[in-house]
């Protein structure tokens, strides 16, 4: 059995494949649904936010009975705005990395149910040159390994620390800088998503603003790697840690966003990002231009691969990228899709 969290602008779907029957139960009606998580101990976590009462972060033991987190992610009253919960990660210490906009970092120690400001990243001393990309200010991708922590902001750039979070340097050398620093040359990197190889951390690929990039030092230097692509533009990218295959969705930029040509498809790579080829089959004839939020790509590690579309689409492959299908339902602007 297959459960997707697929979380929108108006409120979270659970989608559960039971042998071919796929079931969909709705969460959070109202609320926009932005992320999704899961504890050591197995609690779930969704990040959500209300119009009127703001960003919060639920847990839940068994995705029947949610509770709102008291004790949630929050900035004192002096400081930014908390406007949305972008993405959890968690350590295999058990300690839950939270990203959040405008930009910052927050953990839990007790699986989700109160968190702590990451003061080096909240507080750096580049933060007055931080500015918000279309999507706002916002961290909204958190990799691990032992005591380095990768924290990739929009529109801003790659951090690096090199022990667990006390202290963060810029690491966007060789990457476009969309927004000037002026006084802080080494930000301003629009960064959409990034994804690491977690047999080699230091291998690490990146979807951003101004085109596809691949570390192989841990983000001290990044290199272009566009060959096959329809355009270097797009927000998600995924890896399938059976095959290896790397997944972009490609879009024309910079103001129309949409597929090249109406072109709707994935993109993939099977040699660490030297090429790219549109993936596998099962894909619309007619054209299509749906576009795939940062957030709305997820992997199982296991071939698998689900995206959601701004159209309310899902489209999975269970073969790393050869064949593809539409999942049933149509469902509200997809902001993130998660597999529990």
């Amino acid at each position: 059995m297959t459960t997707l969290a697929i979380g929108t602008e108006k409120g979270a779907y659970l989608l559960t494949d039971d042998g071919g029957a796929w079931s969909v139960e709705q969460l959070f009606p109202g609320w926009r649904v932005t992320a999704f998580g899961k504890a050591a101990d197995g609690t779930y976590l969704a990040g959500a936010a209300s119009g009127w009462f703001g960003p919060s972060v639920h847990t839940s033991p068994d995705l029947v009975e949610w509770t709102q987190v008291v004790d949630g992610p929050a900035y004192p009253e002096d400081g930014p705005d908390l406007e949305q919960i972008w993405t959890f990660t968690t350590a295999p210490d058990g300690r839950v990395w939270c990203g959040v906009a405008q930009a910052g970092l927050f953990t839990s120690d007790d699986h989700g149910r109160s968190w702590q400001p990451v003061e080096a990243f909240n507080g750096h001393p580049t933060r007055p040159r931080w500015e918000p990309g279309a999507g706002g200010l916002c961290t909204h991708r958190i990799l691990l390994d032992g005591a380095r922590v990768w924290a990739a902001a929009s529109a801003v750039g790659v951090f690096r620390s090199d022990d667990a979070g006390a202290t963060f340097i810029p690491r966007n050398t060789g990457l476009g800088i969309a927004v000037p620093g002026g006084e802080a040359p080494e930000v301003g990197s629009c960064v959409h998503a990034l994804v690491a190889d977690p047999g080699n951390p230091d291998l690490l690929w990146m979807q951003n603003h101004m085109g596809v990039f691949r570390s192989t030092d841990g983000a001290d230097s990044w290199e272009r790697i566009e060959q096959g692509l329809p355009a270097n533009f797009g927000f998600p990218i995924g890896r399938d840690a059976a095959s290896g295959s790397l997944f972009i969705v490609p879009l024309d930029a910079d103001v129309d966003r949409t597929p090249v040509d109406g072109d709707f498809a994935v993109w993939r790579s099977t040699d660490a990002g030297d090429t790219w080829h549109r993936s596998g089959e099962g894909w619309p004839e007619a054209a299509t231009y749906d576009s795939v939020l940062r957030g709305a790509m997820a992997t199982d590690g296991d071939g698998g691969v689900v995206i959601g579309t701004t159209g309310g689409q899902i489209w999975a492959t269970e073969d790393a990228g050869d064949h593809w299908t539409r999942l049933p339902g149509t469902f509200p602007r997809i902001d993130a899709v998660a597999v529990l």
